[in-house]
């Protein structure tokens, strides 16, 4: 939604090509025209491209995340648009190659194996030792994405990617990593440039469901140097530079260590935070860039921005939730959403998609940002009656 507003604001008209334009319920409520296609068919987009070029000028094609994004590279070497370099983004898009190719450049990363099953999954986490992290080698959104701490802890994650829960995108391929330990941030960086670095805090293990965000992160020059740095060595490796890279990071005993490159803006609302802390509308940018115009990155403050998300502690009814318009009212709060009704069944996932809600404050300064965060989030409350407990019965 955020890139269709932003496009409408530069006096374009956007149009949303989708496999399943209904899933976007805002398309239809902000009466947005949508076609229905199949978006891994590069053939079938091309006509539909094609066709509408019939009609309109073609300002520029986008994605905003990075399932279709080496798709949206080709439609734009088809279409002589400004676009990113799709070899690059496949290569990216898969975690073992991209492994490898930031290993061969140098670059800091945790130790890995790849394998297709469970004995293979086994014998690499031997070799790496426990903790272990257990993540499809294509995916996003960390679905799949668990911590392994022993050998019971791996054997069940192993059964659900290999058992038929998991959704794989592509052949079934299985990246364990090391855990590595530390500090988690995120820089935001557009063309070669650093525009800040994301500090965040994650729920409890074994998932990893992020609670809090916060920009800037709190760090020296020295670190924020080493970071920049070692993210412009990621944009080589891979081939990229086009547009927005979000690059994640763990601060370790041995220093900053690259745990993802996603070419893409950062997700859990890293551009509404940019923009309050530092005044910059990437999305807008990036479309800039998209349709040939110049971009702006210049910083326009320095605030301190930070988004709190509600995560509910079992699985159940939502029975209700309230406290959001009070909470919008403290000063200092900028966004307060809830993403669930009352009555909802409500089964955590382990990642994204178990956010109920989330707040957004920002202020000067990271005390006042974090005092208003907090009052915030305390006036919002809710509950949920766990589900029935289900008998055991031999004859059903």
């Amino acid at each position: 939604m955020l890139y269709v507003q932003a496009a409408q604001r530069l006096g374009l008209h956007p149009i949303t090509l989708s496999a399943d334009p209904a899933q976007y319920d805002y398309l239809a409520a902000e009466g947005i025209e949508a076609i229905r296609v199949d978006t891994k068919n590069l053939d079938a987009l091309i006509r539909e491209c094609s066709q509408l070029r019939a009609t309109y000028d073609l300002a520029g094609i986008t994605s905003a995340g990075e399932v279709v994004y080496a798709t949206v590279g080709k439609l734009c070497l088809h279409f002589d648009l400004p676009g990113p370099n799709p070899e690059s983004i496949e290569r990216c898009c898969d975690k073992f190659t991209q492994r490898q190719l930031l290993a061969e450049a140098g670059v800091p990363i945790p130790a890995y194996r790849l394998a297709a099953n469970a004995t293979d999954v086994e014998s690499a986490a031997a070799e790496i030792g426990f903790p272990v992290i257990l993540k499809p080698a294509v995916g996003n959104g960390s679905y799949g994405v668990r911590l392994c701490r022993d050998v019971d802890e791996l054997a069940e994650h192993t059964t659900y990617l290999l058992g038929g829960k998991h959704i794989w995108r592509s052949a079934p391929r299985i990246l364990i990593e090391e855990f590595a330990q530390g500090p988690y941030c995120w820089p935001a960086v557009m063309g070669n440039e650093v525009i800040g670095i994301c500090a965040a805090d994650f729920g409890p293990p074994p998932h990893f469901v992020i609670r809090e965000c916060t920009y800037p992160a709190l760090l020296r020059d020295d670190e924020h140097k080493r970071i920049a740095d070692i993210s412009l060595s990621c944009l080589q490796a891979l081939g990229l530079g086009w547009g927005p890279t979000n690059i994640e990071f763990r601060w370790t005993k041995r220093g900053p260590v690259v745990i993802e490159v996603n070419p893409r803006l950062g997700g859990v609302l890293a551009p509404q935070l940019v923009q309050l802390a530092y005044g910059i509308d990437l999305v807008t940018e990036h479309i800039k860039l998209v349709i040939g115009e110049e971009w702006n990155l210049r910083k326009r403050h320095s605030h301190t921005a930070a988004a709190r998300f509600l995560i509910p502690d079992r699985d159940g009814i939502l029975d209700w939730i309230d406290g959001d318009t009070q909470a919008a009212a403290v000063p200092g709060v900028a966004e307060v959403k809830l993403n669930v009704e009352p009555k909802t069944p409500i089964v955590r996932k382990g990642d994204f998609r178990d956010w109920i809600g989330h707040v957004i404050a920002a202020s000067p300064s990271l005390a006042e940002t974090e005092g208003a965060l907090q009052r915030a989030v305390d006036l919002i409350d809710w509950s949920i009656t766990p589900f029935p407990a289900v008998e055991n019965r031999d004859n059903l």
